[in-house]
C-alpha cells in the first residue's frame, strides 16, 4: 500500500494493518521529513487516545492529516504507533 498527496509518497508499506476500513501503516513506513508532531488528541472508547501528524507536502501543510495509538487500549495494540490518514491523502495498492 501506498500513502500519498498530490503524487508525493508519505509511507509505503505491505505490511498495513487494516481497522474499521483505515490502513495503518508501520511507523518505518513513513518518510518521516513529511510528519511533524501536533498537540491535537481524540478519543475512541475502543482504541484509545490518538495523536496526530501534520503532513506537509510541498509547502503545502495538511493539519493533523494522520494519527496514531501510542498507547492503545488492551483490544487495539496490534496497532500501537501504525499511522493512519483521512482522506486528503490517498491510500491506494
Amino acid at each position: 500500500m501506498r500513502a500519498q498527496i498530490n503524487g508525493t509518497v508519505i509511507a509505503e508499506s505491505d505490511e498495513t494493518i487494516v481497522v474499521e476500513g483505515n490502513h495503518y501503516f508501520p511507523p518505518s513506513s513513513l518518510v518521516l521529513e513529511h510528519f511533524t508532531e501536533t498537540d491535537h488528541a481524540t478519543s475512541c472508547f475502543w482504541k484509545g487516545k490518538a495523536s496526530y501528524y501534520t503532513v506537509n507536502v510541498d509547502g503545502n501543510s495538511h493539519e493533523n492529516a494522520a494519527w496514531y495509538y501510542q498507547e492503545p487500549k488492551k483490544k487495539a495494540r496490534k496497532i500501537q504507533d501504525y499511522v493512519a490518514f483521512y482522506p486528503v491523502v490517498t491510500v491506494s495498492s
